[in-house]
């Protein structure tokens, strides 16, 4: 009786283009046109229009821009780590506080039922930080318990539904607050490294809050939960240990991506989910709707190819993969807040990939 009472994201006021992208990508890892050339090619084959990023800024008069990132001739590494970080000390708070809050109101709950905390993130790291903000701005409870998820990437949401689950199954009468918030763009890496520059061409910001109550918690207001979370699952893919990482260096952090990724889910997840599904008492033909994180526009079609599962199922992630890119662990809290927002039937498969390279699944009815 993991009951999920509501989905709630935000996101950055200011959005960049593809073309605006496109531009500074060029300014931090291009020394040529040819250079210049490819890196355009790569942006626009991400499937990526458009995306929110706390680093832009809109001027009084002129064009929206960002000043964070010099061009690469100025700075041929850009800002150092602590300077990343600090960054997310500052922006991180406000985005996660808005999404939360949101969660809050639309759950029915009050802030003062919350009970645990659960923060996710991969982007930054500081103490006192995100949870402590939000305990304070949102006049959550001083006894409120905090757990946090760090450095999971994409699929993280998950690993925050299953802890959710766990603590109120541990205590029936627990409200559990999740909020992840990711600030992708602070990590851009200079230089023409075509693994680093997709990389970049895909990530975003954002946050993604949930509330899930026990059986013997009542939110204050008469609301109904969306949805229980009924089962989760990991999987870890034999041999693809260097297929996907995510590491600290000294100019920011470290994401890569190899080719072979999106061939690794497409041989092992079918084999692997079928088992899944058929213990919790469902098919991938039973399944209403399909919550997958967009980690790039090869990565879905990997998915439909490998359950043989039709592309409009993944209408959904492809639109958010679109409008706002990869968001890391927020993305498929925007996802699941569209499943409710346009009544996508139930049962929903949640399903996620990340450093490892893991399988991180949730079946929500």
């Amino acid at each position: 009786m993991a009951r999920i009472f509501s989905v709630a994201s935000a996101l950055p006021p200011l959005q960049a283009s593809l073309e605006m992208s496109t531009f500074h990508a060029q300014r931090m890892s291009c020394r040529s046109d040819d250079e210049a050339g490819k890196v355009a090619k790569l942006y626009r084959r991400t499937g990526v229009d458009s995306r929110g990023s706390v680093l832009l800024e809109e001027p009084t008069a002129g064009e929206l821009t960002q000043t964070f990132y010099p061009p690469m001739q100025d700075d041929p590494q850009g800002p150092s780590t602590q300077d990343r970080n600090d960054r997310f000390a500052a922006d991180a708070p406000p985005l996660a506080c808005r999404a939360a809050a949101e969660a809050i109101r639309k759950s029915g709950c009050e802030a003062t039922q919350v009970t645990h905390l659960v923060t996710v993130t991969c982007t930054g790291f500081n103490a006192p930080g995100v949870d402590i903000e939000l305990i304070e701005q949102l006049g959550l409870p001083a006894t409120t318990q905090r757990i946090q998820i760090g450095f999971m990437g994409c699929h993280a949401l998950i690993n925050a539904m299953r802890t959710a689950r766990g603590l109120v199954a541990a205590d029936p009468e627990a409200c559990v607050l999740i909020c992840c918030v990711e600030l992708c763009s602070l990590h851009y890496q200079y230089g023409y490294d075509v693994q680093r520059i997709v990389s970049g061409a895909l990530f975003a910001d954002g946050a993604a809050a949930l509330i899930v109550v026990g059986a013997d918690c009542q939110p204050a207001a008469d609301t109904t939960p969306i949805a229980s979370i009924a089962a989760t699952g990991s999987y870890l893919i034999p041999n693809s240990r260097d297929a996907m990482t995510w590491t600290i260096g000294d100019h920011g952090f470290r994401m890569t991506l190899e080719a072979c990724v999106p061939g690794l889910v497409e041989s092992n997840l079918k084999e692997y989910l079928q088992g899944w599904l058929a213990k919790n008492n469902e098919t991938f033909d039973s399944i209403g709707g399909w919550a997958v994180h967009p980690g790039g526009v090869r990565i879905l079609q990997a998915v439909e190819t490998a359950i043989d599962l039709d592309p409009a199922k993944l209408d959904v992630s492809r639109s958010v993969l679109r409008e706002h890119g990869n968001m890391s662990s927020a993305t498929l809290g925007v996802v699941l807040e569209r499943f409710e927002s346009t009544g996508v039937p139930r049962p929903w498969l949640i399903l996620g990939f990340g450093p490892g390279l893991e399988v991180e699944v949730a079946l929500v009815r």
